[in-house]
């Protein structure tokens, strides 16, 4: 009987092990040995080589300012940081909403369902709802115009970084309100009043008593952020107009002119760079102490 309770939680673990392995352990395999291979035209061999790796910083020791591997992450980095920033000030905005300012768990249930919403239509779709809005003759640049603000259409509303860090925020700040509102629905209530009778302002409960205890809803919905924008191309392409460079989009250029090695190699520097935000988040908050 020991011994069969000792198996009992890894025959249950067994399934989505399985399914974690097939799906994700095996094809990272696949694409750190591709890496390594050599390709011609259109053709590929395979070969332990590091001249994808080389390729992908190429210039960047000896022509640091020229180096275009440079200047592609830190611009995908200055969309992370800023989406980040925006969706984690409105999605911990309306998680506090949902779980201290609305009192009914009923409306509480009825109003995170309304969040959900824009997740029954594709992101693709959503994303172009922006384009009628945001165009020369879009919504906004009429709106400008007819209430005499402007006198032309303003241009950097649609295809510019603008145009691409509102879709973002657009598409993922819910990916920040879940988790925020999961923490915060856990919080003993009792410890907000314990706060308020010892005299503690509004402000100050807010930074001593709920933000503490949300820290693991942030951290997660963090990596959720952090690892979408980092991998996008499509927002990118689409919203800038293919006019703003990303590394998720130079992945997908490559592979779309069949270079699958160096398109390889330069995904599993973008695994080892997202890790690594990821493991500075964990290193902040123990994630699997605090659930």
């Amino acid at each position: 009987m020991a011994s069969r309770a000792g198996i009992a939680p890894y025959l249950q673990a067994a399934p989505l092990a399985l399914v974690f392995l097939v799906f994700l352990v095996i094809p990272l395999i696949f694409i750190v040995m591709v890496s390594f291979w050599t390709y011609e035209n259109y053709s590929i061999q395979p070969a332990f080589v590091f001249q994808n790796y080389a390729d992908v910083f190429d210039r960047c020791f000896t022509r640091l300012p020229l180096c275009t591997t440079l200047k592609t992450y830190l611009s995908t980095l200055q969309f992370c940081a800023i989406v980040w920033v925006l969706t984690l000030l409105i999605g911990f905005t309306i998680a506090y909403f949902l779980a201290f300012e609305v009192r009914s768990p009923a409306m509480q249930t009825g109003l995170f369902l309304v969040c959900t919403i824009p997740f029954w239509t594709s992101n693709v779709i959503r994303m172009i709802s922006w384009i009628p809005l945001l165009g020369r003759e879009g919504l906004v640049n009429q709106t400008l115009q007819g209430m005499g603000l402007t006198n032309a259409p303003v241009d950097w509303l649609l295809y510019s970084k603008f145009s691409v860090t509102l879709t973002f925020v657009h598409l993922f700040t819910f990916f920040m309100v879940v988790p925020i509102y999961n923490s915060m629905l856990r919080i003993d209530r009792s410890l907000i009043e314990a706060a308020k009778d010892a005299g503690a302002s509004g402000w100050q409960t807010l930074t001593n008593v709920i933000i503490p205890l949300s820290k693991t809803g942030i951290a997660i919905g963090s990596i959720f952020v952090i690892t979408i924008v980092m991998g996008d191309f499509i927002t990118i392409g689409l919203m800038g107009g293919q006019q703003i460079a990303s590394v998720g989009k130079t992945i997908s250029v490559e592979i779309s002119y069949l270079q699958f090695p160096i398109a390889a190699a330069n995904a599993v520097v973008l695994l080892l760079t997202v890790l690594l935000m990821i493991f500075a988040l964990t290193r902040l908050v123990d994630i699997r102490k605090e659930l």
